[in-house]
């Protein structure tokens, strides 16, 4: 990637033996070809133009694409690639098969995209479907054939030589078929249909809507839909009785690894699970497939993003002492929790507290919409966050293959998951509801093992909200082992709080804003930023795109960005937050907001600054300052510490805010106009408001920057401008907003405002700023 250019100015809004570990699992983008011929490809079939080319729109192969293996959390010996050139049709929703299929379409990129080779709408009046031959490799007999699909979107139906082998539902989870009993024992024929109404059914869609596929004004926070197969299809050979799932949960208080092995066929079989580091075993277990069986770890290596380690793991199953079916897989040894640190309930990754600092990522391609054209274009996204030095990433409402999990377990990135919203501004029926609870346990069952994954994220600003609560405690039931956010965004847009879950999310932009912890939950900023800077050359509709606050240049946009890190830092994290998720890492269609552009071509921000801005904002929660507290309940002053002005306190008059001289020989009614009752933050119980001595009832607050002495009118708003956080300062206390976090109590000119560092307006002058901002509480002048 290159570094962004010069700024615009204007102003801006396979093969590999199963349970050999980690170095098979690289090696397997050799082998994706696998032993089952590829259809051909025929020589019209050519990709469509894509809006934008990412670095690696060329490196996509005809006929064999995403050759890697797909599944490395369940791996098997043998397998067949079947991604590559697809006959293809479109019918009405309601047709049967076509007769012929007059198109070819490259699997597994979806019918709008550029790689698929279609490159058009689909709407809900649209049916799509796939053909190809194979063939079983002839080593394969004597065991079962296992069809498998990534995932496909929305309702798909599958037919083996004229056989219907099953139907699926779900956008976002994996389904598999024994496809044994159809086979012919020559050259097989797979058909799928695949019909995706996109955001007009009551399904999961996350971001997706039906817009025209080429680059075009508007869409907002909404993409171009993406609808069939998104992700890898294979075949496997099994035996009889197999292992379908491995469900792993570390111990660390037991220095075990728990594993489920789940299989089918298996009734009578012996489940063995060993687990080894570097070819050494260091425990194994065995029990009946379907329990629980504890291996033991000892001394266990803790995977954190710092130390993303992970252990082999090798599941068989055994039928006596013969073993019928051996797969592969990983695990790291890590746990997830809050408690309280410092009186403050936060999430300690492996019994610590460590700040998450992330960015919303939605995982979308201007060349394959849904589905990243490589593997290692898959893996870009999330090095780019660990070269920014992120330790955390927000899959916003959409679920991505196994694979990117793969690369955030061995990269070491938490991973908060949302499951993708059904449409906004509706109340799902019930036949909606109860399908997207299936899906969301199809999804928590696929990626449960995956040690990066710390939260689910049930819910969105309130998209296709219903049964807060139950969800909330239901996922949390189904699986104990991780966080649960039952709403991102209670804060906005219509949400309804369920109330529960471990955590408390605001979305504030541009933010940071005030985010306050409660006695059962942590608080986090599932959203704030959103800072705009389009780069000429690389927007997908020049002159289209948009963000909550543009920037003039690149050196605004890094001032501005690395100032609001550093404001959390600061101010926010002494406050009670623990984790923020910055919108967003990538730009995305017209939204112009990301630290990379859409095409992955440019890094908008200085990339060893805003690195260093996150470290100091990790490091900072590991060793944390001492908290500056004040006494509640008391009376104080506030005393200027600026030279030459330490004889001036803090009194209102006439309800503003102003500095004065007060001592003994001051009237009472100054010195009760200078004396203020510390109380519990109105908006924030980690901070302070100020109530008036001689006019209980009414707080020290600002207002559009002047601050002020007025009485609390109840709302939120109020009690967010009348909460002050208290951060140590040289020689006394300073005071940040809660609700502006960054921007400082200060007094100039003997007026007290609302003062941001490096802010336009006069009061936010840099001489004396600090001094300025700096106030000594002292005893009160009227006790």
């Amino acid at each position: 990637m290159k570094s962004a250019p010069a700024p615009r100015r204007r102003t801006l809004w396979r093969r590999f033996t199963a349970g050999t570990g980690l170095l098979a699992l690289l090696a397997t983008a050799l082998v994706g070809a696998s032993t089952a011929p590829a259809a051909a490809a025929p020589a019209a079939w050519t990709p469509k133009p894509a809006p934008m080319t990412t670095p690696w729109t060329s490196q996509v192969s005809v006929d064999n694409p995403l050759p890697e293996y797909p599944r490395p959390q369940l791996t098997r010996p043998d397998w067949a690639n079947l991604n590559g050139i697809w006959d293809f049709a479109v019918t009405g929703r309601d047709a049967g098969q076509p007769a012929s299929f007059s198109e070819q379409i490259r699997v597994p990129f979806v019918a709008e995209s550029s790689l698929s080779g279609i490159k058009r709408r689909i709407t809900e009046n649209d049916k799509l479907w796939y053909k190809r031959t194979f063939t079983v490799p002839s080593n394969w007999n004597g065991r079962r054939v296992v069809l498998n699909f990534g995932a496909s979107d929305w309702q798909s139906t599958v037919w083996v030589n004229g056989t219907q082998v099953g139907a699926h539902k779900g956008g976002f989870d994996s389904f598999s078929y024994d496809i044994t009993p159809q086979l012919n024992g020559g050259s097989n024929t797979i058909v799928v249909s695949v019909y995706d109404p996109t955001q007009t059914g009551g399904q999961a869609v996350g971001k997706q809507r039906i817009n025209d596929v080429n680059p075009h004004a508007g869409g907002g926070i909404f993409y171009t839909a993406a609808s069939g197969i998104w992700q890898t299809v294979w075949l496997e050979p099994v035996a009889a009785s197999h292992v379908t799932r491995l469900d792993m949960t570390p111990d660390l208080g037991n220095s075990t690894l728990r594993v489920r092995v789940q299989a089918a066929s298996a009734g009578g079989r012996t489940a063995r699970v060993t687990v080894s580091s570097g070819g050494t075993v260091v425990g194994t277990a065995t029990g009946a497939p379907g329990t629980d069986l504890s291996v033991s770890v000892p001394n266990p290596r803790l995977w954190s993003p710092d130390d993303p380690f992970l252990y082999d793991v090798r599941a068989e199953l055994l039928d006596g002492t013969s073993v019928v079916d051996t797969v592969g897989s990983y695990a790291g040894m890590r746990s997830i929790a809050v408690a309280k640190v410092d009186n403050i309930l936060r999430p300690v990754l492996n019994g610590k507290f460590v700040f998450q600092t992330g960015t919303l990522d939605q995982g979308y391609w201007p060349d394959g919409i849904y589905t990243a054209p490589t593997d290692s274009a898959l893996r870009s996204d999330l090095q780019a966050h660990k070269d920014l030095g992120f330790n955390m990433v927000r899959k916003h409402i959409k679920v991505e293959p196994q694979r990117w999990f793969y690369w955030a377990d061995k990269l070491g990135l938490l991973v908060w998951q949302d499951m993708p919203a059904m449409d906004t501004g509706k109340t799902p029926d019930s036949a909606a509801r109860t399908q997207w609870e299936a899906e969301y346990h199809a999804v928590i069952d696929q990626h449960r093992s995956s040690p990066s994954l710390v939260m689910w994220v049930n819910q969105n600003e309130g998209w296709g909200q219903y049964d807060q609560a139950r969800i909330a405690n239901e996922v949390k039931a189904y699986d104990p082992s991780r966080l649960v956010n039952n709403m991102s965004g209670v804060n906005c847009c219509g949400s309804v709080d369920g109330g529960n879950g471990d955590v408390i999310d605001n979305h504030v932009y541009v933010g940071p804003g005030n985010t306050a912890p409660t006695a059962t939950r942590a608080a986090v900023l599932g959203e704030f930023g959103g800072l705009g800077y389009k780069v000429p050359g690389h927007e997908w509709f020049p002159g289209g795109g948009f963000s909550y606050e543009d920037q003039a240049s690149v050196s605004a946009l890094n001032n501005r960005f690395v100032g609001l890190l550093d404001a959390i830092r600061i101010g926010q994290l002494p406050a009670g937050l623990s984790a923020s998720v910055y919108t967003e890492i990538t730009d995305v269609e017209n939204e112009a907001n990301g630290l990379l552009t859409y095409d992955r071509q440019v890094v908008k921000v200085d990339t060893s600054r805003v690195k260093a801005a996150n470290q100091a904002l990790i490091q900072a929660s590991r060793t944390p300052a001492p908290p500056v507290t004040l006494p509640t309940g008391q009376y104080k002053s506030l005393r200027v510490t600026t030279p030459g002005h330490t004889n001036k306190y803090l009194r209102h008059s006439e309800a503003l805010a102003y500095t004065a001289v007060v001592d003994s020989g001051s009237s009472a009614l100054l010195k009760n106009d200078a004396t203020w009752k510390v109380v519990t933050g109105l908006a924030n119980s980690n901070c302070y408001s100020f109530e008036s001595r001689n006019y209980p009832g009414e707080y020290l607050r600002h207002r559009d920057f002047r601050v002020r002495r007025d009485a609390s009118d109840g709302s939120a708003l109020f009690k967010a401008d009348a909460t002050w956080c208290a951060l140590a300062g040289s020689g006394g206390v300073r005071f940040s907003s809660a609700n502006l976090p960054g921007s400082y109590l200060r007094h100039i000119g003997s007026e007290v405002w609302l003062a941001t560092p490096g802010g336009t307006h006069a009061w936010d002058n840099a001489a004396t700023f600090t001094e300025d901002t700096t106030w000594a509480v002292d005893g009160p002048w009227a006790p």
